[in-house]
């Protein structure tokens, strides 16, 4: 997720100092995201460096008010205007994880599979008793609220489909077939050759 377009976007509305900036991002995620002050700043100084925000007034309290640049504006409709890229390749924690599990000898994957969809279908049962907490149950904070914690639902209720298919189609393979004992073929030193990509 993006803090820096955020930010900008958020800039794009009108000057703002950083706690500021900390309590719109609040406002806009439903508090889903936290960020710590330190974090604004530090993205709003490399923002200055790129030449989309500049350093504005400063009011009687010692804040200094951010402002957006030309740049800064173009950037913000470019990101709100294009798709988000997904990653090509996976860099997921738990498809790994499960991978080189159902690889391992001795390993009962079918126990690593159990305690995730526990944690999962624990996670997901937390997501649909929450409740927005704001003060105005039927305002703009309670719509960016509820569009984020249903992402995380359908992101949850995903990883439980996903775990179902996985336990599935090990279920399709002896353990012995699927263990990978250390190979002892030795791997020449320098990058390793790239894999093709597989043909319909």
């Amino acid at each position: 997720m993006s803090v820096r377009q955020s930010l900008l976007a958020i800039l794009d509305q009108g000057p703002c100092y950083g706690y500021q900036l900390r309590a719109e991002f609040d406002r806009r995620t439903g508090s889903t995201w936290p960020l710590n002050v330190g974090q604004i700043y530090n993205t709003l100084d490399r923002l200055e460096r790129d030449g989309l925000v500049a350093k504005g007034d400063v009011d009687d309290q010692g804040h200094v008010y951010w402002q957006i640049t030309d740049a800064g504006s173009a950037e913000v409709r470019a990101w709100l205007t294009s798709p988000v890229e997904r990653n090509q390749g996976t860099r997921d924690e738990l498809a790994i994880k499960l991978a080189v599990a159902a690889t391992l000898p001795g390993v009962d994957v079918g126990d690593v599979i159990q305690t995730q969809r526990l944690a999962s279908l624990s996670q997901l049962q937390e997501l649909n008793r929450a409740k927005y907490a704001g003060a105005n149950p039927d305002g703009p904070e309670e719509l960016a609220w509820s569009l984020v914690v249903d992402s995380m639902i359908f992101a949850a209720e995903a990883e439980v489909r996903w775990l179902d298919h996985t336990e599935q189609r090990l279920a399709m393979h002896p353990g012995h077939a699927m263990a990978l004992e250390l190979s002892t073929e030795r791997p020449k030193r320098g990058r390793p050759a790239a894999v093709r990509e597989a043909r319909a």
